[in-house]
């Protein structure tokens, strides 16, 4: 039997964890009142009020095109946020993003999203094939304060899917959202692809279409 040296242990790649676990990605000094990531770089709080407050002034400045508001807000957001995650990921994993395995990925982003207090993140790639991807966000903080209305409220995040796959895979792509946990659904539903493609489902989503009825009048075209 072949034995292991000290030496080549030492000299061994280290195996990562989760960069993204809460107990050490997210630190706090509550003297200071400062949230910080491991890095250093300071996170800002969104208190339930603000939330609320933020719908509710949007709502009454803006009237109709509050949503188009956080939704172009939420496009600048995911512009940023995606290009320091891919940061942390490929400093902390040792190897540039477009190197990693998708699912590994995925798992990251999903960590993330997590830890951030954005909900639970699902993507699924059942449409792939048909050009559209299917995310699934359960415990949205957006949701669960957003304005009891007619239609889904996700606006800012769908702003942020939008760019953040537009960034990852280098094409201008668009995102509506068919299902709201504001309106009682079981989890918030958003559809990206090309937004040519997306630009009935709105209306779709207006006349209380059901998601699975819309995903099958997408595919069919």
């Amino acid at each position: 039997m072949s034995k292991i040296s000290i030496a080549e242990l030492l000299d061994s790649k280290r195996l990562p964890g989760n960069y993204f676990a809460p107990g050490s990605y997210i630190r706090g000094d509550l003297e200071l009142g400062l949230l910080e990531n491991r890095r250093g770089d300071r996170f800002l709080a969104l208190p339930d009020t603000l939330i609320e407050a933020i719908y509710t002034g949007l709502e009454q400045e803006t009237g109709s095109a509050a949503g188009l508001v956080l939704f172009n807000c939420g496009r600048w957001w995911g512009k940023n946020f995606y290009i320091r995650f891919c940061e942390e990921v490929s400093e902390y994993y040792g190897q540039p993003v477009a190197e990693m395995e998708m699912i590994e990925f995925i798992q990251c982003l999903q960590q993330c999203w997590k830890c951030l207090g954005w909900g639970i993140f699902e993507l699924d790639h059942t449409y792939y094939q048909h050009g559209f991807l299917e995310i699934k966000i359960t415990n949205s903080p957006f949701a669960a304060k957003a304005p009891k209305g007619k239609c889904p409220s996700c606006f800012l995040e769908a702003g942020i899917l939008s760019a953040f796959f537009s960034q990852l895979t280098g094409r201008e792509l668009g995102c509506v959202q068919t299902t709201c946990e504001s309106l009682g659904a079981d989890c918030n539903r958003f559809i990206i692809g090309l937004n040519e493609r997306l630009k009935p489902v709105e209306s779709w989503v207006a006349e209380k279409q059901d998601h699975q009825s819309i995903m099958e009048k997408l595919c069919s075209k």
